[in-house]
């Protein structure tokens, strides 16, 4: 391949070339024409009949689901011979983007795709994925990831599903208890977890609704997503033929982490989309309403809320649609290595695992910045249910614990990062220690850098010796205890997910000048600008925080210069920067960057 692929975690001890990066920028005609019937779809067949999603009127939410099958979206990146069109992970993520404009829908519709879908594709048998997927592919079939139990959200492999194999050795008996699951109401086939007789680890099988024993409650009530089916389900002497069981015995726990890691960066497609949405509404809804005789659009505070909708919807952007692609880059690699295909997919998607949670928590607390202005934009009309800023409040706080909580995903973070390194997987250690000797040496500030790019990627670098310098000390002061200290697990978290974001941002702004030239990208550079001096600021107070909590002595103070000198950034007049792409965002009244 003529791009550089870096391992999934390389990023926070590698430099990345712009040019090896994928910006939304660069999408085909192809996946452009897919993204517009997407959305057109979702304009004409889901949007105007919300209200009647949300009164669970019967059939309407399924036949939605079988005319998305019928329009070949629910098959997107399935194989063609499972009725599917091959298309690659960006495309799908990209179709995610356009169906989150469909609310309630864009729920039940990533669940299937996804986490529904996708388990049996990557760890079924032939049998099986001509049995199953081929259907879930058309929206013959929809489908159900039945994880979470009453006593196992956060912590699944504690889950009390039993299956016990018949004496013939011909069926399993399945007993047990699932809640929260997304599809309930109206899936055919369900991705169940459950242990073996009393194995330590869970097991997967596929279980159709139809089977004797399945018992489907009825509508959860919710905050929000409330038109998505969400029910518990039971299972009750349910007999599936061993020929059922999904991958080996005891890999259940290892296929649901991996799935999750598929349904987070899913979701942080859909969560873009909704952004953009918010967005769009939050200017129309400002450039139409008048206080005292002028449009609120014109008032600086609404200003600075439109610019900030902008430039977390751009960041959360920039650094999904790179990790899908290099996501799709790592299989094509695996694969011209001479990996079969199923193999590069999986080890494809498990490289990115961290950036894929990364990605959940960063996308979804964004959505929830830009519902919570979007109603103040709005005002007391913001909080009438006649809105669709009120509906999109309520339904985007579920992100923040769906497909594994952000405080789940914050210690997945560092803890895949810090056991990739135990493993010899990433080299951790001697940039750790050169970061540690540079905190003893004589600083040496060469000469001052002058090229914009130079300047935020030099930035860039020393946020990164900021994270191996924390992560270093508290892992020697601590040891196996880091993990016992969540707040410091989160600290580091929080400056791993600036960084990536970051240089996400600065990649896809490089990458696009190359492209348009510099007069292109003198706005995006403003929104770059933002950005990357909020993310110092912020990274710095995190810093401090983190090293307050476990160093002492002359090692803090070591580290307090360190976390200075690293997170340093230039003044920036912030205020004129947003007011800019607040300009920008009213005079085209949409989200158009």
């Amino acid at each position: 391949m003529s791009k550089k692929v870096l391992k999934g975690g390389e990023f926070l001890v590698k430099e990345t070339d712009y040019k090896d990066v994928f910006i939304p920028e660069e999408y085909s005609e192809e996946q452009r024409m897919i993204a517009k019937s997407t959305s057109d779809f979702i304009a004409k067949d889901v949007r105007p009949f919300v209200e009647r999603l949300d009164e669970h009127e019967e059939g309407l939410l399924r036949k939605m689901m079988e005319q998305a099958g019928e329009l070949g979206l629910l098959g997107i990146s399935i194989p063609e011979e499972y009725n599917g069109f091959g298309h690659n992970y960006v495309t799908s993520g990209y179709v995610a983007e356009q169906v989150a404009a469909g609310f309630c829908f864009s729920v039940a519709f990533s669940a299937h795709t996804g986490i529904a879908t996708l388990p049996i594709l990557y760890y079924g048998t032939e049998e099986q994925k001509q049995k199953y997927v081929s259907k879930l592919a058309t929206g013959e079939y929809i489908g159900a990831y039945c994880l979470t139990e009453p006593g196992a959200g956060s912590d699944a492999n504690s889950g009390k599903t039993k299956a016990i194999p018949t004496a013939d050795g011909k069926h399993y008996i399945v007993n047990g208890q699932k809640m929260w699951i997304t599809n309930g109401g109206i899936a055919d086939v369900h991705i169940v977890f459950a242990k073996i007789e009393d194995d330590a680890n869970l097991s997967a099988f596929i279980i159709e609704r139809k089977w004797d024993g399945v018992v489907v409650n009825t509508e959860e009530k919710k905050m929000g997503i409330k038109g998505s089916s969400t029910t518990q389900i039971f299972y009750n002497d349910v007999k599936v033929p061993a020929e059922n069981l999904l991958g080996v015995r005891g890999d259940g726990f290892k296929i649901a982490l991996f799935i999750l890691n598929i349904g987070r960066a899913k979701l942080a497609s859909a969560v873009v989309g909704g952004c953009k949405s918010i967005t769009t509404s939050a200017v129309n809804y400002a450039n139409e309403r008048k206080q005292f005789g002028k449009l609120i659009s014109t008032f600086p505070a609404i200003q600075f809320k439109l610019a900030e909708q902008v430039i977390k919807t751009f960041a959360a952007e920039s650094a999904t649609v790179r990790t899908l692609q290099a996501t799709d880059d790592a299989m094509q690699m695996y694969m011209e290595q001479g990996m079969d295909k199923k193999k590069a997919s999986l080890e494809g998607i498990r490289q990115y695992g961290i950036e894929a949670s990364i990605l959940k928590v960063f996308a979804s607390e964004a959505l929830d910045y830009i519902v919570d202005e979007a109603v103040q934009i709005y005002g007391g009309m913001g909080y009438s249910a006649e809105t669709d800023v009120e509906r999109s409040y309520r339904d985007a706080r579920i992100n923040r614990i769906f497909e594994g909580t952000n405080e789940i995903n914050r210690m997945v973070i560092v803890g895949e990062l810090l056991k990739r390194a135990m493993k010899g997987e990433l080299n951790l250690l001697q940039p750790a220690m050169e970061v540690a000797k540079e905190l003893v040496g004589i600083p040496d500030f060469g000469n001052p850098l002058t090229d914009y790019y130079e300047v935020k990627h030099d930035l860039l670098k020393r946020f990164k010796k900021s994270i191996l310098m924390v992560a270093g000390g508290a892992m020697q002061k601590l040891g196996a205890g880091l993990q016992e200290e969540q707040e410091l697990l989160f600290n580091l978290a929080d400056l791993i997910i600036n960084t990536y974001v970051a240089e996400s941002f600065v990649l896809r702004v490089q990458k696009l000048e190359s492209m348009k030239g510099s007069e292109a990208v003198v706005l995006y550079k403003d929104m770059l600008d933002v950005f990357v001096y909020d993310a110092a600021w912020e990274n710095y107070k995190t810093g401090v925080d983190a090293i307050n909590s476990f160093a002492e002595g002359d090692e803090k103070r070591g580290m307090m210069m360190g976390i200075k000198r690293f997170t340093k950034v230039d003044d920036l007049n912030i205020k004129d920067a947003r007011r800019r792409i607040a300009k920008k965002l009213v005079e085209d009244n949409k989200y158009s960057f």
